[in-house]
């Protein structure tokens, strides 16, 4: 088994966990210029998504160097995801990691989402 393999093995438990509680969960992607957030609900419909790809969140990062593969650009997509998923009514969410370590930038991320008002 390789590196990627194993995370995505890690992911799937995750996810199941999360399935089996029925609850709508946060879910994070990262790749070395970029970090993707979602609100998912159980029934597997996006209600929202952020991402360092969005025009508005690029240029708040213009002229920074890594502007998307950063510590700060992953706590304003946290924000985001977060402002977004409070106007689709959602309030709880479950944290989906998707197998990646709980530290650097999908931290940063989760404590922005959690400062905006989302709960997990």
């Amino acid at each position: 088994m390789n590196k990627k393999q194993l995370r995505l093995r890690r992911g799937n438990r995750t996810r199941i966990r999360i399935a089996i509680s029925g609850a709508s969960r946060l879910s994070v992607h990262r790749t070395n210029l970029h970090i993707y957030a979602s609100v998912i609900s159980p029934d597997s419909r996006v209600l929202a998504s952020a991402s360092t790809m969005e025009s508005e969140v690029r240029q708040q990062l213009a002229g920074k160097s890594g502007a998307g593969g950063n510590t700060a650009a992953a706590a304003l997509v946290g924000k985001r995801v977060a402002e977004k998923a409070l106007k689709a009514g959602v309030t709880e969410v479950a944290f989906d990691r998707a197998g990646f370590r709980y530290h650097g930038r999908v931290k940063a991320l989760a404590e922005a989402a959690r400062e905006a008002g989302l709960k997990f």
